[in-house]
């Protein structure tokens, strides 16, 4: 059984991602998590920084289903990595539909809250580090073109990703479709890969 202040993200996280931020009340998410609204104002203070904790809790999820792509994929090619990390963003189970749609939710809110605007622009920024460091580790071993700009590729990549989740969740678009597209992203971003010699 997880610990009180995982219980309560993950109860947070739930209904974030089933009915938005912007109705979110402390109550519920003490009834959701089965413990009382003291507690979650003992571990976060109020309601905003239940909403920050959130969402460092929802990319620390997402890092624990994507980082097998790192582990899988040849240390060798991190155009691999880099195709698989995206990929797995888009997955149909539970635990990633539920991440997304709380992503998707929290980016919507960031629009009207500053202060989850700057923490939500720090970790979309990290995510798009890790990514243009796979980007110029691809060109290093010959499998991007070498006038990639890798941090702009990385946005665009994440971005992207975003929006087929969104469309994916809407059931606007089928996961095959989704997975194709952003191979085909990757293709485009960093050049179609080379035949094997």
């Amino acid at each position: 059984m997880p610990d009180r202040p995982t219980q309560i993200l993950e109860a947070a996280a739930r209904l974030i991602a089933r009915r938005g931020v912007r109705g979110l009340r402390v109550e519920e998410v003490s009834a959701e998590a089965g413990v009382s609204t003291a507690l979650i104002y003992y571990h976060f203070k109020d309601r905003a920084g239940l909403l920050r904790r959130t969402l460092e809790f929802i990319g620390r999820r997402a890092v624990r289903y994507t980082d097998p792509a790192l582990d899988t994929a040849p240390d060798h090619d991190p155009r691999a990595q880099l195709t698989d990390l995206l990929l797995l963003e888009l997955q149909d189970t539970p635990r990633v539909r539920e991440n997304s749609a709380a992503w998707g939710e929290l980016r919507a809110t960031a629009v009207f809250d500053p202060d989850l605007r700057e923490q939500l622009a720090t970790a979309t920024r990290e995510w798009a580090e890790d990514l243009a460091h796979l980007v110029r580790r691809a060109g290093a071993a010959g499998q991007a073109r070498a006038e990639v700009d890798a941090e702009a590729a990385a946005e665009r990549l994440t971005a992207l990703v975003e929006g087929l989740s969104e469309r994916w969740l809407s059931e606007s678009l089928p996961l095959g479709r989704a997975h194709e597209l952003l191979r085909g992203a990757v293709d485009v971003e960093l050049g179609r890969p080379c035949p094997e010699r």
